[in-house]
């Protein structure tokens, strides 16, 4: 195989594609990139086995074949360099030679005929979306999925189907216990989709399709059997679906509000930032009292001190105390957009619900801690 190919395309498609490829993995063809030329394109392939990637990208192809390289090495060559062109041509006993015409490398490389297999399901009912609402949907639910080896199943974004008021909704859903985040969005086509009974997508997968949402324009999406399937031009998103049971999200969610408070959305991130500079893994509950048209934030450390806040709010009920995590706040605040944002109390036991009217179909839920 011998390519010249543009250096800045083939940087674009190689950086993507560094958090596909397996850095500590004892199979150490999935720490490379398969680059595959024929006709006049040069096709870029990564994988761990359980998420796939592969992108064509035009090239000046002088002989055709495979080679692998590390997907590591090949980007810290491109991004090095500032030459428009590279040169890459494979050589003899798996070696692989790349220049830009000043710099030259000679690399070792593996076998291309061990490359797993990139198999494209068959068959897949697609529906086309708008990326800017699949990434919006993504960046208000992927920060609640769970971080902990031992949660499996809730490891991933619980995407749905559901209907009311004679509409359909594409539905995500991601929580890790303490909190939980959903949305809701129109979509035309959506009955075309084969999610009648739900799908956990991974956290990995979901920030791959995040990627290519948040460039804009149309994406298409389907899923069939185990696996989600994503085309945007001339790439191509293979992820396996998890096989876990989400539980039953439904029951956390309160059905009634008996407070309800509106609040500034960045006086209120702001506060939470700063409740955050006094906590750690012993101490990280924030105080939370209302009272008074004022909301009061307190934040206790023994080890290091005390941080306080007051915010101006429309309240006049009897005083409530609750404690939640300032974390959990911050997260769900950055990802809203509204610039006021509306908490729903119901007792200090219960859940706390944010909502916002920019943020439409949003609604994050975060439990309460002992204080």
């Amino acid at each position: 195989m011998e390519i010249k190919i543009d250096r800045d395309e083939l940087l674009g498609n190689v950086s993507r594609v560094q958090s596909i490829i397996e850095k500590k993995s004892n199979m150490p063809i999935l720490s490379t990139v398969l680059l595959t030329a024929a006709g006049e394109e040069v096709t870029l392939s990564a994988t761990d086995l359980e998420l796939g990637f592969r992108q064509t990208i035009g090239a000046d192809v002088i002989s055709e074949g495979s080679v692998t390289i590390s997907g590591r090495k090949l980007f810290e060559i491109l991004k090095e360099s500032n030459q428009g062109v590279f040169h890459i041509k494979e050589k003899e006993n798996n070696w692989v030679f790349i220049s830009d015409n000043i710099a030259r490398f000679n690399l070792a490389c593996l076998p291309a005929d061990e490359y797993p297999s990139f198999v494209e399901p068959e068959g897949v009912a697609m529906v086309e979306f708008d990326g800017n609402i699949i990434s919006e949907m993504i960046n208000k639910t992927i920060y609640s999925v769970t971080m902990e080896e031992a949660g499996f199943k809730l490891s991933g974004v619980y995407t749905e189907k559901v209907s009311y008021g004679g509409k359909n909704f594409l539905r995500m859903v991601s929580t890790d216990g303490h909190r939980l985040s959903m949305i809701d969005k129109s979509v035309p086509s959506l009955d075309s989709l084969d999610l009648a009974k739900g799908v956990m997508i991974p956290k990995k997968g979901m920030s791959e399709l995040n990627k290519l949402a948040s460039e804009g324009g149309q994406i298409q999406i389907g899923f069939k059997e185990k696996n989600c399937v994503v085309k945007k031009g001339g790439a191509l998103l293979v992820m396996r679906l998890l096989e876990a049971k989400f539980p039953d999200y439904q029951a956390v969610i309160p059905k009634e509000e008996r407070v309800s408070i509106e609040v500034k959305r960045i006086s209120l991130l702001e506060a939470m930032r700063k409740m955050l500079i006094l906590s750690n893994e012993r101490y990280r509950a924030v105080k939370i009292a209302l009272e008074d048209d004022t909301m009061e934030l307190v934040s206790t450390n023994p080890d290091l001190g005390e941080a306080r806040e007051n915010i101006e709010v429309v309240y006049q009920g009897e005083r409530l105390e609750t404690g939640f995590n300032p974390r959990y706040f911050v997260d769900a605040l950055q990802a809203m957009e509204s610039e006021v944002v509306s908490l729903g109390f119901i007792d200090n036991s219960k859940p706390c619900i944010l909502r916002g009217e920019a943020d439409d179909g949003f609604l994050g839920l975060i439990m309460p801690m002992r204080v």
